[in-house]
């Protein structure tokens, strides 16, 4: 049931009916305030024609980053005679994959930097800016020249264009699963926003894809000369492709509804905390709890996750012998079923809850990952394809879930800037720098097994994160009202609200009014406010 906060005092004023702050008069009775009642005219019913497209315009972005995240991933053992011809081959591999770590250590700056700007002006906006700066960068690093031309200063210019697109990709997955969020029906948030990891894993499968057909037909040396630009080259025309779509978008409804309660703030003294924009160090303060808690989540699914994308082409060349070209091959399958499995552990959450889910994940991580890399180690392609499956399964049911969890526990009014300091920084500590991590341990070691060993350690840590989670399913956000599907929904949802357990009129923030008045409810007074 909702829970029984919202009768008070106040000497400041109270909201009247249109929502305006009235002033007392000196000397005058303290009047009873409560949260006022749930109106049908505050419930929003979801456009289906602009979700679908709200939705079609972040997943491109997301495919987009992912895209590159798949072509360098995959072209780490091609590039690294491109840039450091006279370094020995490990040397090579730790240089390019500490490059891609350096992408992930500048993702908090950018998280914090277009999620102060997106809780202030709007996420269509940044979200059109972090996907031009995202694609811009890709795009360069295809006209980059190598050592033979510049020497070392082609190592270093790599180096800078790959931090660029951290900055500029720490505003985006933070920015497209709060507006997916936000744009969603309550009762169906985990499906849609689900969609977004389905389409980072396809467009990492896409970029890993080209990088298997140009080694097929263009041979080692081939793409070594040239053949390495192309991938890069073509996230401009892509890029181009994907602003357009997302310049097509409008800002959502709930944080509309937001930016216009902020207008009234300095008039209403008694409205709602929530409805205040943070900086960025408003945020961690208000927030630190649920910051916390959200860091260790991003960080035990991103290690799996960046483990079995990002690292593993390496991983499979470098500790199990196969060439380029399988190392490649073999993981696309794998990621292709994963992400067509993505929107169904979604849909489940949706209905056991995102927190059951997320167990799910943890548990399986903990229990798989010694088998998986066993499996992998047994050298035949159906035993890693095998282990590589293992890998992806406890994947499928974090990442699919994430999305929609991870905005749910801030307020509107500072989501985006919530998300991008508790994504950004966890991604930038824990997932981005897997790959360097788990082939310094091995280097360190001379054990293979470190990996399994390494995921197991984060997992448990998140299974822990996860028993101090908020559960979200089917509940509206944070600070905001209602999001429904249908107007005839939005009226049972008002009819019924006394005895809804998922409505709670304070952690709607709903507006404070005087019992006496009469707020639209026919003159009534609940019994229980």
């Amino acid at each position: 049931m909702p829970k029984d906060r919202s009768t008070t005092d106040s000497s400041a004023g109270v909201l009247n009916a249109s929502g305006t702050n009235q002033v007392a008069p000196k000397g005058a009775k303290k009047p009873k305030l409560r949260r006022r009642r749930l109106r049908e005219s505050d419930v929003n019913v979801v456009d289906q024609p602009m979700l679908k497209k709200a939705l079609g315009g972040t997943i491109v972005g997301n495919t987009m980053e992912w895209y590159d995240v798949g072509v360098f991933g995959y072209l780490i053992t091609t590039m690294g005679p491109v840039f450091l011809p006279e370094a020995d081959k490990s040397v090579q591999t730790l240089f390019l994959l500490g490059t891609f770590a350096a992408t992930f250590i500048a993702r908090p700056l950018g998280g914090v930097v277009f999620g102060w700007l997106g809780d202030k002006i709007g996420r269509q906006k940044v979200l059109a800016a972090t996907l031009m700066i995202m694609a811009a960068s890709t795009f360069a690093v295809g006209l980059l020249p190598g050592y033979a031309q510049i020497g070392i200063w082609a190592a270093v210019l790599l180096v800078l264009f790959k931090v660029v697109q951290g900055f500029s990709t720490g505003g985006e997955y933070a920015g497209a699963t709060t507006f997916v969020s936000e744009y969603a029906p309550d009762k169906r948030r985990g499906f849609f926003a689900s969609f977004l990891d389905m389409g980072s894993y396809l467009g990492f499968a896409a970029g890993a894809a080209l990088v298997s057909v140009l080694q097929l037909t263009l041979g080692q040396d081939t793409m070594e000369q040239w053949g390495w630009r192309i991938p890069f080259l073509l996230a401009g025309p892509l890029g181009l492709i994907a602003v357009y779509f997302r310049s097509k978008i409008e800002e959502s409804p709930q944080f509309q509804a937001t930016l216009d309660a902020q207008e009234n703030l300095a008039k209403d003294a008694t409205a709602g905390d929530t409805a205040a924009s943070k900086g960025p160090v408003g945020i961690v303060k208000a927030y630190w709890r649920s910051i916390i808690v959200a860091m260790i989540l991003v960080a035990a699914a991103n290690t799996a996750g960046y483990a079995l994308t990002s690292y593993m082409p390496t991983y499979l060349t470098e500790s199990k012998g196969y060439d380029e070209v399988h190392g490649t091959l073999l993981t696309i399958p794998v990621l292709v079923i994963m992400s067509l499995c993505i929107p169904l552990t979604g849909k489940l959450s949706d209905r056991i809850g995102r927190r059951p889910v997320l167990w799910i994940g943890a548990i399986s991580t903990v229990v798989l990952a010694t088998p998986a890399f066993l499996l992998i180690g047994v050298g035949e392609i159906w035993s890693t394809l095998a282990g590589l499956a293992l890998i992806a399964f406890p994947v499928t049911f974090y990442v699919a879930n994430l999305a929609s969890a991870l905005p749910a526990q801030f307020p509107t009014a500072s989501r985006y800037g919530a998300m991008g300091i508790a994504y950004n920084f966890s991604v930038a500590i824990f997932g981005g720098t897997t790959p360097f991590i788990v082939a310094a341990l091995i280097n360190a070691t001379g054990n293979d097994m470190m990996p399994a060993y390494y995921l197991m350690a984060t997992s448990a840590i998140g299974a822990v994160a996860i028993y101090f989670l908020k559960e979200s399913a089917q509940m509206p956000l944070p600070g905001s009202m209602p999001s429904v599907d249908t107007q005839a929904e939005a009226r049972e949802l008002v009819a019924t609200q006394d005895e809804n357990p998922l409505i709670d009129l304070e952690h709607m923030d709903m507006p404070l009014t005087a019992v006496e008045s009469n707020d639209g409810d026919a003159g009534k007074v609940p019994a229980r406010v």
